[in-house]
């Protein structure tokens, strides 16, 4: 039996979450121009991935800016970060296979690397959007698989905190990324590039002022308990 607490996250997130995804994947996948499934498939599900990682570090700056009492853990950053590690999981393991006929391994390293390079690993921009995209997607897969309350009761509250707290590199590698694909390999351009910038400059923005208010709370509050 479901609690009541799982059996609410179930309709009031979970649901719209995935029909959301469903949809919006859906509508980029057939709108490709592409003729086979797996760059489809990879496109599709790349930029749901971006906008659903933004949101969740979105949503604390925003509930700071109401005045509302940040929470080590909510349910709905949590549910909504679930789908954004199930989006961005399924793009990385299909997009092993858009380039390279196949040979996923030639994302990372030369192939015949002796003939013209002095090491096996990729140092050009291919490797370096495929490197950050692989260690996005490891980050990923560590908070997805710790994003319940057993993980929370078992790390206790400040390690789990901290590990979750890896959210930011995960966001900084997939921008990375993102930006790579766009601008040296060809991933997407025009409205893609459009959004993808937006959504980046927005999330950095609200979180800079976002960590800038709760310094300036901080320290008036300590300079309030110092005094007389």
């Amino acid at each position: 039996m479901f609690s009541a607490r799982l059996a609410s996250r179930l309709l009031r997130h979970h649901l719209p979450l995935a029909l959301i995804s469903i949809a919006v994947t859906a509508a980029l996948y057939f709108t490709r121009p592409y003729p086979q499934m797996i760059p489809r498939l990879a496109f599709a599900t790349a930029y749901p991935a971006l906008i659903l990682l933004c949101v969740t570090l979105l949503l604390g700056p925003w509930k700071f800016f109401m005045g509302e009492r940040l929470q080590v853990s909510f349910d709905l950053r949590r549910d909504i970060g679930i789908w954004a590690g199930i989006l961005g999981l399924i793009h990385t393991g299909v997009g092993q296979f858009v380039h390279m006929a196949g040979k996923f391994w030639l994302y990372y390293i030369y192939d015949n690397w002796q003939a013209k390079h002095v090491q096996p690993f990729r140092h050009d921009i291919f490797g370096f959007s495929n490197d950050t995209g692989l260690l996005a997607a490891l980050v990923l897969l560590a908070l997805l698989a710790t994003s319940n309350d057993a993980s929370l009761r078992w790390l206790s509250t400040p390690g789990w905190k901290s590990l979750q707290r890896w959210n930011y590199a995960c966001f900084v590698l997939t921008a990375a990324h993102t930006f790579g694909y766009q601008t040296g390999v060809g991933g997407g351009r025009g409205w893609y590039l459009v959004l993808s910038i937006a959504a980046v400059s927005i999330t950095l923005v609200l979180q800079l002022i976002g960590w800038r208010r709760r310094r300036a709370a901080a320290l008036t509050g300590k300079y309030a308990a110092a005094s007389p």
